[in-house]
């Protein structure tokens, strides 16, 4: 492919990109894209015994380990943890923001989803996306030309609609990429969730042990709490894009649902911004 291709993972907290779209974003990479990562607040909230102002810190320098583990731009916004809203305010600089970001395509979480943060994530996308081409909207920021399209990662809600995806796409190659880049995120990975999931006795000591552990036990617990799975949710779509051998064989999927607020995922574009 000849022209460089950007893509934008929008999360509500800093592992969600890493979580929900690092396969595809280490691939976007691999092949010379453009890949930028926000974090909508500063993940202050998240840990069981350190406060606001040292987590905000230390889960900064996990996204900068992250953005230098998978070689992608990371922003995180000083949003306190658990307090992001759908405000205008927010809006307005999330439009200027991707304007400058400029990306093809924009990944996101749906609007149904259990944490407050994730769902108002979700709306400020959404509300953004139309007005990222209308120009007297933010009028100090240049419009884009065209909307990019825009996506939802996979979830397991199913209320008011489950996650119907469009694109389910094979990221076996990505998945070694995809667990450094969760590695970095320690805070997350090996404190909180694990302390959330009642497992936290479980977590070894030692760097290289717990990538072992995160490759094993951790990845186990994210599909079953989810649930992750994707590719067993979706190995019909598999095995419809990739033929019945190697979409029967993929282990670690990652799927999309396109959301009709952004631009039209033609066919054409489906093959551009898909490629694998």
């Amino acid at each position: 492919m000849d022209e460089t291709l950007s893509l934008l993972v929008v999360g509500a907290h800093p592992d969600d990109p890493s979580i929900k779209a690092g396969g595809i974003a280490a691939t976007y990479v691999e092949a010379g894209h453009d890949v930028t990562f926000l974090s909508m607040t500063d993940g202050s909230a998240g840990h069981h015994e350190t406060g606001r102002t040292a987590l905000a810190a230390r889960r900064k320098r996990e996204t900068e380990a992250v953005a230098e583990t998978l070689g992608v731009d990371y922003d995180v916004w000083d949003v306190p943890d658990g307090e992001l809203l759908p405000t205008l305010e927010n809006r307005e600089r999330l439009i200027r923001y991707v304007r400058e970001v400029d990306p093809d395509l924009v990944l996101a979480p749906r609007p149904n989803d259990y944490h407050p943060d994730h769902r108002y994530c979700a709306r400020l996308v959404r509300d953004a996306a139309y007005m990222l081409v209308v120009p007297n909207v933010c009028p100090a920021v240049e419009p884009m030309d065209e909307n990019p399209v825009v996506g939802y990662v996979a979830d397991g809600f199913e209320k008011p609609t489950p996650f119907e995806p469009d694109v389910v796409l094979d990221v076996d190659d990505a998945v070694d990429a995809k667990l450094d880049a969760l590695h970095c995120h320690e805070s997350q990975l090996y404190e909180w969730l694990p302390h959330t999931f009642g497992i936290l006795d479980d977590v070894p000591e030692g760097d290289a042990a717990r990538r072992e552990w995160l490759a094993d036990e951790m990845a186990a617990h994210l599909e079953a709490n989810t649930p992750m799975n994707v590719a067993d949710r979706f190995r019909d779509e598999l095995i419809e894009r990739y033929g019945g051998g190697r979409g029967s064989d993929v282990g670690h999927a990652e799927a999309v649902e396109i959301s009709e607020y952004g631009g039209e995922l033609t066919d054409q574009q489906r093959d551009r911004l898909f490629f694998f």
